[in-house]
């Protein structure tokens, strides 16, 4: 097999790895709001949450459009060894945080690793940067918003429901709970999905193998593939962590956690963003809390997620920069 097309098959194995794990590592995002409310059944939850996966990775492709013509100049400057560095990096990253049980983002660690690996190669000339601003102020901004519109969302649910007692509402939630957990979904496949499809594309537009950046048919259904059999496996220890630690949610809560996520990513989608959905779900719930009372919501774990989500650009950059040497070395 020549070595440019063994390169090429390479790069679809780790972008399908990535999608993969990012489907069991980013499961907590589609399903924990309900399993912790016990809306609905972990095993029923998490089959709900690979079909719908699948459906919304399904939906478009502008998010890997994004992903795939925004962070480097052209295709030019990426060759199929910088992008086996990214994707090993982002994959890393992607184990050691579920390990330790901390929700972090599939989407830094990508951006990350390919800025390291570009870095390293061909220097910051190969860098796009007004569109790699854009994608960090997407990353940075959509937890912010999430916690804002968290906050206004579960304040209007307070005033229009207040006046009915708890065990009537959260009975009445519970059941529309679970067409908010197939929203969030749904939503999270639509956006997610599409990072590695971006990749994938990118590496056989610089192998030659396409002549634009289109997504073919065939990338599109192996990613959602590979999201929905991660989703299926389930990530639970990050489950733990947004179901239950940072707010107890009641059925009431989580549907205003999932109500408000599943909005905030598709409207990402709709404008051809890329966002942490882990972030986003995190945030919302922040948000939700606080509405309910300040020092309800747990702020110490929030701050070990703020500095996962700090820390994992720069990490994931060296960590690309330290795979592209390894990859040369052996390739070269």
């Amino acid at each position: 097999m020549p070595e440019v097309q063994m390169l090429i098959f390479t790069v679809i194995g780790l972008a399908l790895l990535f999608d993969f794990i990012n489907g069991f590592h980013d499961t907590a995002n589609a399903i924990a709001t309900s399993v912790s409310t016990r809306a609905l059944h972990p095993s029923h939850a998490i089959i709900m949450a690979a079909v719908l996966n699948f459906l919304g990775a399904m939906y478009s492709t502008g998010v890997a459009k994004t992903i795939g013509g925004d962070i480097v100049k052209s295709a030019q400057h990426v060759d199929e060894h910088i992008i086996i560095a990214a994707l090993a990096g982002a994959v890393i990253w992607n184990l050691i945080t579920w390990w330790f049980a901390v929700p972090s983002s599939s989407s830094h660690a990508l951006v990350g690793g390919i800025i390291g690996a570009v870095l390293v190669s061909v220097g910051a000339d190969g860098l796009n940067f007004c569109g790699i601003g854009k994608i960090v102020l997407s990353l940075i901004g959509s937890p912010i918003l999430a916690i804002l519109t968290g906050y206004v969302t579960m304040t209007v649910l307070f005033r229009v429901f207040g006046r009915f007692s708890p065990s009537a509402i959260n009975h009445k939630f519970k059941k529309m709970q679970i067409l908010s957990a197939a929203m969030m979904a749904f939503s999270h496949g639509s956006n997610d999905a599409q990072k590695s499809m971006g990749i994938i594309t990118l590496a056989l537009l610089s192998g030659g193998y396409i002549d634009v950046f289109e997504v073919p048919t065939y990338v599109k259904v192996l990613a959602a593939t590979a999201m929905a059999c991660g989703t299926a496996v389930g990530g639970w220890r990050i489950i733990k962590t947004i179901g239950g630690k940072i707010f107890k949610l009641e059925p009431i809560s989580g549907f205003a956690a999932d109500l408000n996520s599943s909005t905030v990513i598709f409207t990402a989608t709709l404008l051809h963003l890329p966002v942490s959905t882990t972030h986003v779900v995190s945030g919302s719930i922040m948000g939700v809390g606080t509405a309910k009372r300040v020092n309800a919501v747990r702020w110490g774990v929030a701050q070990q997620m703020l500095l996962a989500w700090v820390l994992t650009i720069p990490c994931t950059a060296m960590m690309g920069a330290a795979v592209y040497s390894l990859v040369c070395m052996i390739f070269r």
